[in-house]
């Protein structure tokens, strides 16, 4: 038989599962699962293991079951591309200030930051993965100070980032990613300011945990 054209797709909609589903598709699941979290319907283990089945999909055969169920009614409410100010939906730690001595702090997964945020490392590290965190603000203040040591600030592409720190015998700056920024209007900003004293503060773009890199057709070199 010959080849079939895209047009064959829509004859046969029993095959429309497993139509590719982009970064757009992703984020609309994503809001309605938090959404769903702040209602009381999902805990915070069951979003985290959503959120990562959300982001490895593929085809949207594979990403409707994640919300089938879910109420009609969460599908109906308004997506937010960005967290924005206002109460948060899930109650979860909040930290304003990351402190590291000769040894590690991290925070990672669903957190909220305040608008502004200190960091200090002294000979030690400190990781602040802001890719799932909620921010209390437009625009988040990071005062990120490493002394012989080093800050690693992540953020997703969706994330304005703006770096005006110093390094003296180091590094104060933004990474170069293999990550593309997809900027929105409603990007939130996060300004990271602050010292790196023979030591460094890097900031990193990456996709959000659970994303699968081999989707984008990159390689690991």
């Amino acid at each position: 038989m010959d080849g079939q054209g895209p047009g064959d797709l829509q004859r046969r909609p029993h095959e429309a599962s497993m139509l590719r589903i982009s970064d757009e598709d992703r984020h609309k699941v994503a809001e309605v699962l938090r959404l769903a979290a702040g209602e009381g319907r999902l805990d915070l283990d069951e979003l985290e293991e959503r959120l990562e089945a959300t982001y490895a999909a593929k085809t949207y055969g594979e990403l409707v079951p994640i919300t089938a169920d879910l109420p009609a009614a969460a599908h109906a409410q308004p997506v937010v591309p960005a967290p924005r100010p206002g109460p948060a939906a899930l109650p979860v730690n909040s930290y304003a200030t990351s402190f590291a001595m000769m040894g590690d702090c991290t925070r990672r997964g669903v957190w909220e930051v305040p608008a502004k945020h200190n960091a200090l490392s002294v000979m030690g590290g400190v990781t602040l993965d802001l890719r799932e965190a909620r921010f209390t603000a437009h625009e988040t203040v990071i005062e990120a100070y490493a002394i012989m040591a080093g800050i690693d600030i992540i953020v997703n592409p969706w994330t304005h980032v703006i770096v005006e720190g110093v390094g003296i015998m180091g590094d104060f700056s933004e990474a170069r990613t293999r990550v593309a920024a997809d900027l929105r209007p409603d990007s939130p900003v996060v300004r990271v300011k602050g010292m790196a004293l023979m030591g460094g503060v890097s900031v990193k773009r990456k996709e959000l945990p659970g994303t699968s890199r081999n989707r984008l057709g990159i390689s690991n070199r």
